[in-house]
């Protein structure tokens, strides 16, 4: 864990939680798009519905949470300001929101010229974030493992765009010849591994001990998880290729490797100093048993390969982005807003010299109570549940997708009530009236 951490070098509380507030409408587009197409979205990896969703999903939730969470960690964790946050994050905001809505539609119409223009946004959002943000990282003066895994992070999202630009524009351009299975299975792996998985890896380096009360993730796994898993993602893409052998060896080490990471997770969680009951605690807890029951069934379907009818593929990639990928985004959600609203006003709180007059910022329970929290895990671990039970139970699909919608608007007022707290308090702060409320 970095132990020295330049709070007072974050950006505006806008650039990353306008990232953050768009989460939970994605999310709720893709539930509605399973409450429509029904068990259609699960009969096939190619189907329309099923691409509009996977996409909606890594795209408007999984890159929205972390481009915010980079923009918010770069100068906290780097010490390096990231020029015109507001110009840049906000640049990318609207490029990635406008791709992932072209880019759906695209896949739901079969409408070939909103792949290139879809392409085209997306392709500008990854480069200006990975300008900005490698940049930043490059010049970190004593760059800490933290800071040293993010730029392996964003190598693997630079790798996963590039393959999924030129997935797209082989939808788009009908001349366009492509090896499409294979590419689209790097564009997998690079984006679920190499670019979801390791920034998760790289950011419970910091959060888990900072938020969770442990102890800290040890060196070595700190130091070399993510090149790790940078370099078998490479051997993997070459074996892919043909140019090497080993790609079911490199497989396996991936998930040893996840695996491995899951563990240590769930024992430092288990030995936290911190008693306090706090539900984005069971978010991280079902977020790597997910993690873990997920590479063992990865390395079941390697050693034992299944009927190309069989469902556990499918039940692999739900446990690892519903179960692993979603529980985790939502555990940091719960923690980093509120601590974003908490330490926003102790800066205005600063610069106006309010704390003398007795004046204190919200505490961070204050600005997010832990119930609403708590209805959004029961909402999310049966949504899980029944969507895994759905690859079976057809007739289960559109009750997890009503449970999903449910569980995103209750995230959507979450947020915005530490959002409304935030505002409430700035503008008491401003007129230096009474004590905080965040009701």
């Amino acid at each position: 864990m970095n132990g020295a951490l330049s709070l007072e070098q974050a950006p505006p509380i806008s650039v990353p939680l306008r990232f953050f507030l768009t989460l939970p409408a994605f999310g709720a587009l893709a539930a509605f798009i399973l409450l429509w197409a029904g068990a259609d979205a699960l009969a096939s990896r190619w189907h329309p519905a099923t691409l509009a969703i996977s996409h909606l999903v890594m795209l408007g939730m999984f890159c929205m949470v972390m481009f915010g969470a980079m923009f918010q960690m770069l100068p906290v964790l780097a010490g390096v300001r990231a020029p015109w946050p507001r110009l840049t994050g906000g640049s990318c905001h609207v490029l990635l929101t406008g791709g992932t809505l072209l880019l759906a539609i695209a896949f739901l119409s079969g409408a070939t010229a909103l792949f290139v223009v879809a392409a085209a946004m997306l392709g500008l959002a990854v480069a200006v974030f990975a300008g900005v943000i490698g940049n930043g990282l490059l010049r970190a003066p004593q760059p800490a493992a933290s800071v040293r895994g993010m730029r392996w992070a964003l190598l693997g999202l630079v790798v996963t765009a590039i393959a999924g630009i030129t997935l797209a524009l082989g939808y788009g351009l009908p001349g366009m010849t492509l090896l499409r299975h294979p590419l689209t299975d790097l564009h997998l792996a690079w984006g679920l591994v190499g670019w979801v998985a390791a920034l998760i890896v790289v950011v419970a380096f910091q959060v888990v001990p900072m938020f969770q009360m442990t102890e800290p993730y040890p060196h070595r796994l700190r130091r070399w998880l993510a090149p790790s898993l940078f370099v078998l993602l490479t051997w993997l893409s070459l074996a892919v290729s043909g140019l090497v052998p080993g790609s079911a060896a490199a497989t396996l080490a991936l998930a040893t490797l996840l695996a491995a990471f899951a563990l240590q997770t769930l024992l430092l969680l288990a030995r936290r100093r911190r008693r306090v009951r706090d539900t984005s605690l069971y978010f991280w807890r079902f977020g790597m048993l997910s993690l873990s029951l997920s590479t063992l069934l990865f390395g079941l379907l390697q050693l034992f390969p299944t009927r190309p009818d069989s469902r556990l593929p499918l039940a692999l990639a739900v446990l690892f982005v519903a179960g692993f990928g979603l529980s985790i985004v939502f555990a940091m959600l719960y923690k980093i807003v509120p601590f974003l609203v908490w330490l926003h006003l102790q800066q205005r709180l600063a610069a106006r010299s309010v704390a003398v007059r007795g004046y204190r910022a919200p505490a961070m329970r204050a600005v997010l109570s832990d119930a609403p929290v708590r209805r959004h895990l029961a909402l999310h671990l049966a949504a899980v549940a029944l969507l895994l039970g759905s690859l079976w139970l057809p007739l289960l699909v559109r009750i997890s997708a009503a449970l999903w919608l449910a569980g995103l608007v209750l995230l959507a007022g979450n947020l915005a009530g530490a959002m409304r707290c935030y505002i409430k308090q700035s503008r008491r702060i401003d007129q230096l009236g009474d004590g905080p409320v965040c009701d």
